[in-house]
């Protein structure tokens, strides 16, 4: 299917104003590094992702959803066929003791709109960067707090584009995994269950937490957040300073010298770069310890001398 064809038809979807062609998506990655998406669409209501999605699949076009770009990796190959980014799906509403909120938001303005209503539970996500679609996909967590102790429900897209609606026990939570994360499915909105809580006490529970957060990761330069799951009995960070690894660079991105479980773009750094030094540290921790780390940034699309063979 021709370039403008496409185009055309995801105008007639979705807002033109809203639909980009060869777009660079290192301007809407943490990392600030990705090649270009062919197609990038930015869906204002579950109705324009499903008919994108739906047209995508029925056109035989690969598409690839996209959060708010905190726990990722684009490749400097970039991204073929449709890129949907959820950013404007945002609407976060309140009906008891329970919370709805669009998978674009940020679960952060979550945590926040929970204090604000004066109910607890959601404390451990005030500094998680992701969106609640993101949170929902990998099971998010920190400071002891994972979705799955909160999320009630969720709606999701099938990787078809049909309407789902599922409860908890539906979908299979484990350490950073999720169903949702298994079956490729696309997370529209999800429901967290919380409990009426003293609102004094929330806010200094989130102040603390914040804290902690500001003051050992590394917030003033660009990354990807943590890039290792933890390994069954220690903290990849540990392992990553106890080999010396601390300050090592290669390219622009270096291993945090604030939080070694941490990667910085410290000027220039390519998603190359990113993956180069993911490999290396792997390698070194594998030879001193005997312990495999395991990523959990997600890393996706095409490597550049791939696309340009």
């Amino acid at each position: 299917m021709a370039d403008k064809k496409i185009w055309q038809e995801l105008c007639s979807m979705v807002h033109p104003g809203h639909v980009f062609q060869d777009e660079p998506l290192g301007k809407y990655t943490f990392t600030k590094t990705g090649g270009k998406a062919d197609f990038l669409v930015f869906p204002e209501s579950f109705e324009e992702v499903q008919k994108t999605v739906q047209y995508a699949v029925a056109n035989d076009i690969p598409y690839t959803i996209l959060g708010n770009g905190s726990n990722l990796i684009i490749k400097d190959g970039g991204i073929r066929g449709i890129v949907l980014i959820l950013t404007k799906l945002t609407k976060i509403s309140l009906q008891g003791s329970e919370i709805t909120a669009q998978s674009g938001a940020a679960i952060i303005d979550v945590s926040r709109y929970a204090l604000k209503a004066k109910l607890t539970g959601l404390e451990f996500a005030c500094g998680i960067p992701g969106s609640v679609g993101g949170a929902l996909y990998m099971n998010a967590g920190a400071y002891g707090g994972e979705i799955k102790d909160v999320l009630s429900r969720a709606v999701v897209l099938t990787k078809t584009g049909q309407l789902k609606h599922l409860e908890k026990e539906d979908l299979y939570f484990h350490y950073r995994k999720s169903s949702i994360a298994e079956n490729g499915e696309i997370v529209l909105e999800g429901v967290f269950s919380l409990e009426p809580g003293d609102v004094q006490k929330i806010k200094a529970r989130m102040d603390e937490l914040t804290f902690l957060r500001e003051s050992k990761q590394p917030l003033e330069y660009p990354s990807c957040g943590s890039v290792f799951k933890r390994p069954p009995g220690y903290f990849a960070g540990k392992l990553i300073q106890d080999s010396g690894l601390q300050g090592t660079q290669i390219g622009g991105v270096q291993v945090s010298t604030k939080h070694a479980g941490f990667m910085v773009n410290v000027g220039g750094g390519t998603a190359t770069d990113y993956m180069n030094l993911i490999k290396h540290v792997q390698k070194t921790v594998k030879q001193k310890f005997g312990v495999d780390l395991e990523t959990e940034v997600k890393i996706i699309g095409e490597d550049l001398k791939k696309q340009e063979s």
